[in-house]
């Protein structure tokens, strides 16, 4: 029988999904989950395990977590950004004047609006090559080029963006928390983040998978209570949610897609 490759990839990012939240899974559970015979999961885990991401065991696997956090380039966090970015895509309203910044996960916000004119000003480069609905218009705010973000920073972006009044804003971030606010690790980009911030006129949404919660970087965007609406996926730390929540914070987890029936 004809083997659908992108099925078998398409199960097995599921249950690396799976293993990143649990840290630990056994076969049991994985047959459970994905309704597939024990030869399947041993050369699904067979193939996480070749690129470092899990260590195999008796009787089920084990997550690296060095490995996923930093060196594994094999697994990302892809189809969380892309719940969020469609969730928030959902509060964008037709005319809506936006704000989007450097984040790869606010960036897939513009391929999700359909149906409605709007403007999205972003310093984001890599905007030129997202398909998007042909009534967005998208807008660069100019400035210094900064690689590898393709970032646009300095006194030009600043400038254009001071002539601007946003309906909303949606940012990504290094890490957020109800301590430390909206960080990043680009000092460079913290006078966007928080020029953004200051000259929208309405909601304001942080974007970010569980990875950023509870995390802090080295340079201030943003005070925590200057955002209306976190975005984020069901791994997100609860104790750092419940805090952020404090400041009157509307937290939203979201499950990544998954399919409901796998084939060998």
């Amino acid at each position: 029988m004809k083997v659908n490759y992108s099925i078998v990839q398409k199960r097995r990012d599921d249950i690396m999904v799976m293993i990143q939240k649990l840290g630990n899974v056994s076969m049991e559970q994985l047959k459970n989950e994905f309704n597939v015979s024990d030869i399947t999961l041993r050369r699904d885990l067979q193939y996480w395990e070749d690129r470092g991401a899990i260590l195999r065991h008796h009787g089920g696997a084990k997550l690296v977590q060095q490995m996923v956090n930093h060196n594994n380039t094999n697994f990302t966090n892809d189809r969380y950004k892309q719940a969020i970015a469609k969730y928030a895509a959902s509060f964008i309203d037709e005319g809506d004047t936006i704000f989007i910044n450097t984040s790869s996960t606010a960036l897939l916000v513009i391929s999700y609006i359909c149906g409605k004119h709007c403007t999205v000003i972003t310093n984001n480069a890599k905007a030129l090559l997202v398909k998007h609905d042909p009534m967005v218009s998208i807008v660069l705010t100019g400035g210094e080029l900064r690689f590898p973000k393709e970032a646009m920073v300095g006194d030009f972006a600043l400038n254009n963006l001071n002539r601007v009044l946003a309906n909303k804003c949606f940012l990504g971030c290094s890490g957020i928390s109800a301590d430390d606010g909206i960080t990043t690790a680009i000092l460079s980009e913290t006078a966007v983040n928080e020029t953004m911030l200051k000259r929208t006129t309405g909601l304001k949404f942080v974007l970010c998978d569980y990875t950023k919660v509870g995390v802090k970087h080295s340079f201030l965007s943003g005070d925590i209570d200057l955002i209306n609406y976190l975005i984020t996926d069901i791994n997100a730390d609860e104790a750092a949610i419940e805090e952020i929540k404090e400041h009157d914070v509307k937290v939203v987890k979201l499950k990544p897609l998954v399919l409901t029936a796998y084939n060998n």
